[in-house]
């Protein structure tokens, strides 16, 4: 068939291998949750075949429609939006719930890798043009509120930037302004957001409220050992001492269950995935699709960091899935629209390969 000609089979292995070891999981903690999940899998793998037939190079022509639908989308969530535990980021389509924070996350890259392949070198006036680019829907995500996304999306912008090669002085700066701001952006934050920081300093300082998410999922990755409690048995996700057991802390169920053993074989299906982006970017014969590929590969990389930190209690919780394992239908079709784009990437290079050696 068609579809499958210079298929990158590896990488497509690398994710199912990911998203049905979250299903594992998801069926040993809640069952019930697994068809509805399967259903988002589907979805997602039918996106993931659509976007990997299309021609990399018409993302370019389409890079502004990207920028401003994906910021329609973020301001009408402020109009539309469905409102939960005081924050307004779902849209509501016949049931099911979209999460527009999440579903812009592989077109905002596609602009950004657009926007900064159109010169050789980054001036500063476009270092400050896309930083202007940046913060718009960043704040739109921010205010929702939700932190987690905003600090994704500079992350896989970052990534972008600096692959892209700018003068130290100028990181410098943007480095010393982030910092500088720190202590105003403590104004701007939901009071729950504080408290997670507050939490993250110290987790002893309100160990029953705050603190008490962090400390039940230490004490589930510590319990799981070397092989785990096994699948059922896990007493912290199973007797719901564990909150957000099968999202933001899917990693501690999965700790607690399959121990030491089960989550080195998930982060070695993540090291050889973002290894596999990695070397695709560097035998991509394009700047545009390299910075795609560096743009993938950032967004992958800061959430499964930022969510085994909160997990681990290194770093303060901020609501940020793990991709491919947590349940929730938005990061998942997201992901996967991400991984078929660089899919289509790598045929195309491919393609253009085989017609060379003709």
């Amino acid at each position: 068939m068609k579809i499958f000609r210079n298929f990158d089979w590896i990488l497509l292995f690398l994710v199912l291998g990911i998203a049905f070891l979250g299903i594992i999981i998801l069926k040993s903690i809640i069952p019930s949750l697994v068809i509805q999940q399967l259903i988002w899998l589907g979805l997602g793998l039918v996106l993931f075949f659509i976007f990997s037939q299309i021609d990399y190079q018409n993302y370019r022509h389409f890079a502004w429609v990207f920028y401003f639908v994906s910021i329609f989308f973020l301001l009408i969530t402020f109009i539309l939006g469905r409102t939960v535990r005081g924050s307004v980021r779902w849209l509501e389509f016949g049931g099911f719930h979209l999460q527009p924070s999440e579903m812009v996350k592989p077109f905002l890259i596609l602009f950004f890798a657009a926007f900064f392949s159109q010169e050789e070198t980054i001036n500063l006036k476009k270092l400050f043009y896309g930083l202007f680019l940046l913060i718009i829907p960043t704040a739109l995500i921010f205010f929702q509120p939700d932190l987690g996304s905003s600090l994704i999306v500079i992350a896989f912008w970052l990534g972008i930037v600096l692959t892209k090669g700018i003068k130290t002085k100028w990181l410098f700066g943007i480095g010393s302004f982030l910092i500088l701001f720190l202590p105003v952006s403590w104004h701007f934050l939901q009071d729950y957001q504080k408290q997670r920081i507050s939490t993250f300093l110290n987790p002893q300082l309100d160990p029953l409220g705050s603190g008490f998410n962090v400390i039940q999922s230490i004490i589930a990755i510590g319990s799981g050992q070397f092989f785990g409690r096994g699948l059922g048995r896990g007493t912290q996700s199973h007797l719901s001492f564990l909150p957000e057991r099968y999202t933001d802390f899917i990693f501690a169920s999965l700790a607690e269950e399959l121990g030491f053993l089960g989550t080195f074989i998930l982060l070695s299906l993540f090291f050889f995935l973002l290894w596999r982006i990695l070397n695709l970017a560097k035998n991509s014969c394009e700047q545009f699709a390299y910075l795609i590929y560096i743009g993938v590969f950032s967004l992958l990389f800061s959430q499964i960091i930022i969510n085994l930190g909160m997990n681990l209690g290194i770093l303060p919780v901020t609501g940020i899935t793990l991709p491919l394992i947590s349940y929730g239908g938005s990061s998942l079709v997201s992901t996967m629209i991400a991984l078929g784009i660089i899919m289509g990437i790598d045929k195309d290079h491919d393609k253009k390969q085989m017609v060379e050696i003709r």
